[in-house]
């Protein structure tokens, strides 16, 4: 198998909107690695429960984490999670043609519970570096007591279905063209803002320069 394709399975084959899928694993990673905030869906007590929460990655897994008592995060069960970016607003001449510019990736798997102490805190630092880079050599890291209320996640993402959807609305060379109306994309983005400190901290406290020089960096 090309390990720079993701393979197709029942769960990931695009059944609508073919054209927006994609099988590259770069695209995969260029979505995770966009943002850090995902939705993950577990089954509880026979009941679905979607629950956000950050996340981190390696070459082969993703990581989430939370606590002990979590009912979500129990592992050894199947798992869905997704990441969305939504890039704009498609704005076509009839309602119906209405869209969404967006970059989606939903990854299906078992969920399996890190025991490893090494792994364990390998992860937790990836999770950390990838929401806020520099911070984890920057902040306390977790003691061991932190660790053991502390459950993390891994999920393969081997099985991962991506869609990316750009460009304008499909209806330029249809009827509705010669309506007169104004059609195209309201692009939608995020941007760091400044820094806000901690009001208990002391005055002459210095912000880090890995998290002040993300203001007005665009996310995402």
């Amino acid at each position: 198998m090309d390990s720079d394709q993701l393979p197709e399975t029942g769960l990931t084959r695009h059944r609508r909107l073919r054209d927006q899928g994609s099988l590259d694993r770069a695209d995969l990673e260029a979505i995770l690695d966009a943002g850090f905030v995902c939705h993950l869906g577990v089954v509880v007590e026979g009941r679905p429960l979607v629950v956000p929460t950050v996340y981190g990655r390696d070459e082969r897994h993703l990581y989430v984490h939370g606590s002990v008592a979590s009912r979500s995060l129990a592992g050894g069960t199947p798992v869905c999670v997704t990441v969305t970016h939504v890039d704009g607003l498609v704005l076509a001449r009839s309602v119906f043609e209405h869209g969404v510019n967006y970059r989606s990736a939903v990854i299906h798997g078992e969920a399996r519970k890190v025991t490893d102490p090494e792994e364990k805190l390998a992860g937790l630092r990836r999770l950390t570096e990838h929401a806020t880079p520099g911070q984890w050599s920057y902040a306390r890291q977790p003691s061991r007591k932190e660790l053991a209320a502390t459950t993390l996640l891994a999920l393969s993402l081997d099985e991962a279905s991506v869609k990316i959807r750009t460009g304008a609305p499909d209806d330029g060379d249809g009827p509705d063209a010669e309506l007169g109306l104004w059609a195209g994309v309201l692009p939608l983005t995020s941007v760091w803002g400044a820094p806000v400190p901690d009001p208990s901290l002391p005055p002459e406290t210095p912000i880090p320069s890995h998290i002040a020089r993300r203001e007005g960096a665009r996310h995402g």
